[in-house]
């Protein structure tokens, strides 16, 4: 047992490495992720007028709840969880549906769908097996290039300062997203550490030249306490059928992403395809996961296609040192000034890194579709899916004059879209033998 804990190394799925190598590689990816963990909740909360007390204790549950459903993922609890690195948080695919539905019944309610919802996705992903069929390498590579196209608007978002920000665009937000990439891009021409905890020192550099800058108040931080416990059922739950269905509309949507960040997590991180097992567990992880997290009034929880990316860049995969970030991110839930300090980076910070991330989720997709063969059958499903998918997912308006239900699922980032697509022309079109590459081969 020693000895195969001597040889694992970061890139190793199983086994243990040193601390010092395990902690800045697992904080990280809670760098990585941080901002949007806790966007979803203050985009809503904020819209919902909430009081800024319960908003402090939501973000303070989101980073608890982030890292216990992220220790579910890496070890699983019977079937639910993939033993894959895959970290978890607050989706912002809800954000929408949340803030109308939250409008129209409240929060509660909200709370309440999430809850239903989470056990639908569970019902969805004990069927991963039978439904195997829908995801073949053509589909799962078309589904990771989608998340990567529709993830590179929010990372140049993000890199502008954030979406909505007064002094977005501003020349402070632009110097310090281009130093973040600018350190590493210098980082990654090294081996070793300095290479897999590139993204950890650019934005470490990035947010040191924010604070010179003086883009950084840490006044929330001065007011935030030491330590409080996580609060169970900060809000009341109710069930209304109409909120129900809203939510349970987009867990079909979040079923399909989770699929696409697992397979993208093993093509990217382990260069192989995604077994059931690991999809199934990922999914189940995902309904479990929103379940908890909608007792502790948090919106659902999903797979973080930012870390996907992270582990695409690094190829950083050993579970043992994700774990450590979910460690750091349960001890940010009992540490609301930990917390504090991480949510007064400005968001161009992270949107340096994030541009090269969300890159690499597209390259990483990109590097899989290369396994399939470009047949005429396949390159017309692959036209296709992402001409209609991801230009849809671009320009929305087109879906205006449908009823809302079609808009709420196909119009979030066109990842949906692309999957029907893909998916059901790869059911319907003949499959035609290459006849020429079967003489060739005997």
């Amino acid at each position: 047992m020693k000895k195969e804990q001597e040889k694992s190394t970061i890139y190793d799925l199983d086994g243990t490495v040193e601390l010092k190598e395990a902690v800045p590689l697992g904080i990280q990816h809670v760098l990585a992720m941080f901002l949007g963990n806790i966007s979803p909740l203050l985009i809503v909360a904020g819209m919902l007028d909430m009081a800024p007390e319960l908003k402090s204790t939501l973000i303070q549950n989101a980073m608890f709840i982030a890292g216990a459903i992220t220790l579910i993922q890496l070890y699983p609890i019977g079937k639910i969880g993939s033993k894959l690195p895959i970290v978890m948080g607050t989706s912002s695919g809800f954000i929408g549906t949340a803030k109308a539905m939250g409008a129209l019944y409240g929060y509660g309610a909200l709370m309440g769908a999430c809850f239903v919802g989470g056990i639908f996705e569970m019902i969805l992903g004990y069927f991963i097996k039978p439904l195997k069929k829908l995801f073949p390498p053509v589909v799962t590579s078309l589904v990771i290039i989608s998340i990567g196209l529709s993830l590179l608007p929010v990372g140049i978002n993000y890199f502008g300062g954030g979406s909505g920000a007064a002094d977005f665009g501003s020349i402070n937000h632009i110097l310090v997203g281009t130093i973040v990439i600018i350190v590493i891009v210098i980082a990654k021409q090294f081996k070793g550490f300095v290479n897999n905890a590139s993204i950890l020192i650019g934005i470490v550099v990035g947010y040191i030249v924010a604070i010179c800058l003086g883009m950084v108040d840490f006044t929330p931080v001065a007011q935030a306490s030491w330590f409080a416990l996580p609060k169970f059922m900060p809000v009341g739950m109710e069930f209304n059928m109409e909120c129900i269905i809203a939510m349970g509309i987009m867990f079909i949507a979040t079923t399909v992403e989770t699929v696409g960040d697992t397979s993208g997590i093993t093509n990217g991180g382990l260069g192989r395809e995604a077994t059931t097992d690991e999809l199934q567990g990922s999914v189940l992880a995902d309904g479990f996961g929103s379940m908890i997290a909608s007792c502790f009034g948090v919106l659902p929880n999903t797979s973080f296609s930012q870390n996907v990316g992270l582990v695409t860049v690094t190829k950083v995969v050993n579970r043992f040192t994700i774990m450590t970030g979910a460690v750091f991110l349960i001890l940010c839930g009992f540490c609301p000034k930990l917390s504090a300090l991480f949510s007064v980076m400005p968001q161009s910070v992270l949107g340096g890194a994030a541009v090269i991330m969300f890159g690499s989720i597209l390259v990483s997709g990109i590097e899989s579709l290369k396994r399939v063969e470009f047949d005429e059958r396949n390159s017309l499903i692959i036209a296709l899916s992402i001409g209609l998918g991801v230009g849809i997912g671009q320009v929305p308006v087109v879906l205006a004059q449908l009823p809302s239900w079609v808009g709420n699922i196909f119009t979030q980032n066109g990842i949906i879209m692309t999957f029907v697509i893909a998916a059901v022309l790869n059911l319907i079109l003949p499959k035609k033998k290459n006849k020429e590459k079967v003489k060739e081969e005997v």
